[in-house]
């Protein structure tokens, strides 16, 4: 599978995160750009993985440059 990934990316405006009443056992990721919402939707282990990563991720971000 090939993917074309733009040399910029797109920066979130707003997200939101919550559990279909049907569906329990997956989490939904709504991420907000300039573009529109895309959903994303998550199981359990993914969405562990996925908070330990930013989180990291986040800890190594640097203070932003001031203006």
């Amino acid at each position: 599978m090939t993917t074309n990934r733009s040399t910029s990316a797109n920066f979130v405006t707003a997200f939101a995160t919550g559990w279909p009443e049907a569906q329990p056992d997956i989490m939904v990721l709504s991420l907000t750009t300039h573009h529109g919402v895309q959903d994303f939707a998550f199981n359990k282990e993914q969405a562990l993985l996925i908070a330990k990563t930013i989180k990291e991720t986040a800890a190594r971000l640097e203070k932003p440059k001031s203006a």
